[in-house]
């Protein structure tokens, strides 16, 4: 675990100096939004796009492994949700802490480590744990909310979802990528090194602005977010890992990758939902705060164990 826990950390020191450069004032909240911005739309998203242009759709689509990654997190997405009720919270507070009890960083941080320690076919089992995240659970989040608070689900709120999702870079990168793959476009030499480049800036952009937005992160409720994190760190994980080696049988690669893929800290868009809405902002920037924090020493341990699978 000692080789694995050095291979995350540098990883993990990225997050902190961004951390350190936005505590110390060194970089501000602004700089860090703006940062944001570039990796989301256009580095990830190049990432994302040449990734996929050298996939087809065959490689990356697997209905076990989407069921298995399903199952293991709707599980733990209703035991979230119970609780909450049995702690008399409303439905939009139970939406926000079942998001935080499973939906990871993989966008930004799961993309770039995963496929830099576990290899390129990671590539395939990450975008497909991607996908399931944003159109499954991040739908749900917004339909929970807004159903709730309007009574019903309305037309309106499906549309809004639909225009989220088209709307998101990196379902955009993806689908455009497979595209050009399907089509057997060949990318001319200028454009893929124009995309290796642009790509290139994810991994230290992304960790850095994780780092930078943690600086504004507080750790109040700390029980919940302590909760919240056990979730996302340990249950979801074991969730997944029982699903995908004991129920579907998923390949062992890609069962592994779906396994680290759920370790992972919560993400940031949770507090980007919940500021938006309204609803438990603190709360979600606590368990970011938290799961973040503690899973450089967890996320190790998982990987060191999924390489053995």
């Amino acid at each position: 675990m000692l080789d694995v826990f050095l291979k995350v950390l540098p990883f993990f020191a990225i997050v902190g100096l961004g951390y350190g450069a936005a505590r110390r004032g060194f970089f501000t909240a602004e700089a860090t939004a703006y940062l944001t911005k570039f990796v989301f739309y256009f580095a990830l998203s190049a990432m994302l796009f040449r990734f996929s242009a050298n996939l087809s759709l065959g490689e990356v689509w697997d209905a076990s492994f989407v069921l298995a990654y399903l199952l293991g997190t709707t599980a733990i997405y209703l035991l979230a949700t119970g609780v909450a009720v049995a702690r008399k919270r409303p439905v939009t507070e139970a939406a926000v802490e079942a998001q935080c009890a499973v939906i990871g960083n993989v966008g930004f941080l799961g993309i770039p480590m995963l496929v830099l320690l576990l290899g390129e076919a990671a590539i395939g089992p990450v975008m497909l744990v991607l996908a399931v995240d944003l159109i499954v659970f991040g739908s749900l989040i917004v339909i929970l909310i807004t159903g709730s608070r309007d009574g019903r689900v309305q037309l309106g709120t499906l549309r809004v979802v639909a225009l989220g999702l088209v709307k998101n870079p990196m379902i955009v990168s993806i689908v455009l990528g497979l595209a050009v793959s399907s089509l057997a476009v060949p990318i001319p030499a200028p454009v893929n090194e124009f995309l290796t480049i642009l790509g290139g800036a994810a991994t230290p952009g992304a960790l850095f602005a994780i780092g930078a937005s943690l600086a504004g992160k507080s750790a109040e409720r700390l029980s919940v977010a302590v909760w919240l994190t056990s979730c996302k760190l340990v249950l979801h994980p074991a969730a997944v890992a029982v699903c995908a080696l004991l129920v579907f049988t998923v390949e062992p690669y890609a069962a592994g990758v779906m396994i680290a893929a759920a370790a992972l800290p919560v993400a940031g868009n949770v507090y980007m939902l919940a500021q938006h809405y309204g609803v438990a902002p603190a709360r979600a920037s606590a368990a970011i705060l938290v799961s973040t924090a503690l899973s450089v020493l967890t996320v190790s341990g998982v990987i060191a164990w999924v390489t053995m699978l």
